[in-house]
């Protein structure tokens, strides 16, 4: 059994003291105001906090109320840091993850070959120097120096480093498990690797840019809310300005602090000031869950994913085909049968071979012997492909096991006192076995059939469910294989997948995401071989394994370190979090705002207009109270509604009116409510110390 082990473990986690320290520091820094005109919303927010600075010194100087002035501009300060420290905390947290990473990196040298057929001669330079196409020999105890592919050899890698997953896993030359990282640790044997990546490119690199959120990029929905926000910001600024001009017409002219006041209340401050921080926090998320997105555009796109296909073999299933049952012919008992599997097995290295061993081990209670304590009066003969058979000869007995056919031939060519005929019931397994898209093998002692083998694709533990759990977040499953209709059908059956794709070419799998995509539909695509990359590039959500292939890693704009086809649930789910923490925020924004209107606009009129003061429905002490306590709570609420942009707002698979329900009344609702009694309690307060 392996052990996971989260590769963020070691990094500060929630609200940790060096983490705020921190984020408090790197707040002051984005005060910039080349950093801030990302968002208008804050920077127009810190233009006006600098305008009324200028009046408090103004008013200090000349004897104007420097009190009431002093403390508009401290609390729109604070609005501005408020914002900045919910960006810094999230990008922090990110930050501390990515130091981890380094961390885990050493300095490593390399064995960069001359000459490829030479292991023997080769020369050590540092990692840093290597060159994409170099040629390089990694031993026992080695670390990968950078990303590449093998050309040469087998051996074990530990990858926990990147993957976090304690048990090391195969990685040869050809075929899907070639790829190898930077960072990991070969423990037996030896590779001679081709570097794919250059200095600073490799894919350790790439996951502590990503994590620290260096790359990120807004994404559609987010543009469109900044222009949205930066719309609100330009025509409340028009309308304040507007105010003030009609004021000074009708005699009732209007303090800038006050006009500065309404135009900060008005504005969105709150969501403006969250925005950043819950794209941030969504990519986190992920990496917490071992996945690393290229893109905030890819985390919001999982969140409204339609349809999901799967690459078969070591997606949904292992990828090697296993043995899952023995079935004896009339005559054998089940012991015999078993004693045979294991004694034809012991010299067949082949997965299928060693997995008909830990069968008969696990399932059937068979002692497995050890092959020295045989050497002396059994002959074992290997798996070939030319013979299609393996097995041994010991005792007299001649037991054979491999593709029925072969099987077939040998006991038909064994000496025996009958004419050679196949029993009916071994016939009839092979049949079955064909229909149900698994693969038979033959056995037998001689000319004498014992029974048949049941070689299938294995489909992983507990996919079913998850895949039913897809199905209820309103997702449609499709699996995609090579393999023939029949055995395409009975996989898909077994995993539980709404459709499948057989005997499918990379173009055929291209073609289907078009026509969804054309369709309306968002695609997510799950794949770790090569012949998955076109697909992976072409699906809005492409999760490629971190087992598979260079060119699929490159080609996904996520990657699943864990290699977990159904990690694509949490992946929604995550999206699906973003997506909603945005819309209810901002929900609660403008809810927030209308409501702040009632305590402060009847303030600033209520001298030239009394009859305004019925709107003043929480009795606020004076119209300066007022003023004051909506710029305090406007602050505040920033930092009150951090934890939730961090944390994400709570998904369930739900219809979405009852989702749409619940978060309107629920973040509209407070939205309205909570500014009134918030407003109230700090007017209570400020009015009992005598601040206004």
């Amino acid at each position: 059994m392996t052990t996971h082990t989260d590769t963020t473990a070691a990094a500060p986690s929630g609200f940790s003291g060096a983490l705020v320290g921190r984020a408090l520091r790197d707040a002051l820094v984005k005060l910039d105001p080349r950093a801030l005109v990302r968002n208008p919303v804050i920077f127009v927010t810190e233009v006006v906090a600098l305008l009324v600075t200028i009046l408090f010194v103004r008013d200090l100087v000349s004897g104007g109320d420097a009190l009431f002035t002093g403390q508009i501009a401290a609390w729109l300060w604070f609005t501005v840091l408020f914002a900045n420290f919910a960006e810094a905390i999230a990008e922090g947290r990110g930050r501390a993850q990515a130091d981890t990473l380094r961390r885990a990196r050493t300095d490593t040298v390399a064995k960069r070959l001359a000459d490829p057929a030479r292991r023997d001669v080769f020369q050590k330079v540092p990692a840093e120097d290597l060159q994409v196409g170099d040629v390089v020999l990694v031993e026992a105890r080695d670390l990968v120096p950078s990303d590449g592919e093998v050309i040469e050899g087998v051996a074990s890698v530990n990858e926990a480093a990147i993957t976090g997953e304690s048990a090391p896993v195969i990685r040869e030359s050809g075929g899907d498990r070639s790829a190898v990282t930077g960072g990991t640790t070969v423990v037996s044997d030896w590779l001679v690797v081709k570097i794919t990546a250059g200095a600073g490119a490799s894919f350790m690199d790439r996951m502590i840019a990503l994590v620290e959120g260096a790359e990120r990029k807004k994404t559609p929905n987010e543009i469109a809310l900044d222009i949205l926000l930066a719309g609100m910001t330009i025509v409340f600024l028009i309308a304040v300005v507007t105010l003030a001009g009609l004021g000074a017409y009708s005699g009732a002219a209007l303090a800038v602090p006050v006009l500065v006041a309404l135009l900060v209340t008005l504005i969105p401050t709150t969501i403006g000031g969250l925005l950043s921080a819950i794209g941030i926090a969504g990519m986190d998320r992920l990496v917490k869950f071992n996945v690393l997105a290229m893109s905030g555009r890819a985390v919001e796109a999982s969140g409204d994913v339609d349809t999901l296909l799967l690459d078969k073999t070591g997606t949904i299933t292992f990828g090697n085909r296993m043995a899952s049952e023995l079935i004896a012919v009339p005559g054998v008992s089940e012991r015999e049968l078993v004693e045979a599997a294991v004694l034809a097995s012991l010299a067949d290295e082949t997965a299928e071979g060693r997995s008909i061993v830990e069968l008969a081990r696990d399932r059937y209670r068979a002692t497995i012997p050890q092959t020295p304590q045989l050497a002396d009066e059994a002959e074992f003969v290997t798996f070939s492909a030319a013979t299609r058979l393996s097995g041994v000869d010991v005792g007299g007995r001649r037991l054979r096991k491999g593709a029925v056919d072969a099987v077939l031939r040998f006991a038909q060519n064994e000496p025996s006192q009958q004419p050679f005929q196949a029993p009916h019931a071994f016939t009839a397994a092979v049949e079955k076995i064909a229909r149900s898209g698994g693969t038979p093998l033959g056995l037998t002692d001689g000319a004498r059939i014992l029974g048949v083998i049941h070689l299938k694709d294995v489909v992983k533990p507990d996919i079913k469910e998850r895949f039913a759990e897809l199905r209820r977040m309103g997702i449609r499953t499709v699996m995609v294989t090579g393999d023939n209709p029949v055995t395409a059908a009975a996989i898909a059956s077994e995993a539980g997948v709404d459709d499948f794709i057989a005997e499918a070419t990379p173009q055929d799998k291209l073609d289907y995401i078009r026509r969804e995509q054309a369709a309306g539909r968002l695609v997510a695509m799950c794949g770790d071989g090569t012949n998955d990359a076109p697909a992976l590039a072409q699906a809005d959500v492409g999760v490629a394994m971190q087992t598979g292939t260079q060119a699929a890693r490159e080609a996904g704009n996520m990657v699943d370190l864990d290699s977990d086809p159904t990690k694509l649930i949490e992946i929604v789910g995550i999206g699906k979090q973003l997506l909603m923490t945005r819309g209810a925020l901002t929900t609660f924004s403008i809810a927030n705002d209308v409501a702040k209107y009632f305590a402060i606009i009847p303030a600033l009129f209520v001298v030239a207009l009394p009859q305004l003061g019925a709107l003043n429905v929480m009795g606020l002490a004076t119209p300066q109270s007022a003023i004051l306590s909506a710029v305090i709570f406007n602050a505040l609420v920033i930092v009150a509604l951090i934890p939730i942009a961090l944390r994400g707002v709570g998904y369930r698979p739900v219809g979405a009116a009852s989702l749409l329900r619940r978060n309107l009344a629920l973040y509209g609702l407070g939205g309205l409510v909570a500014p009134f009694v918030g407003i109230k309690l700090v007017d209570m307060a400020i009015s009992a110390i005598g601040l206004a």
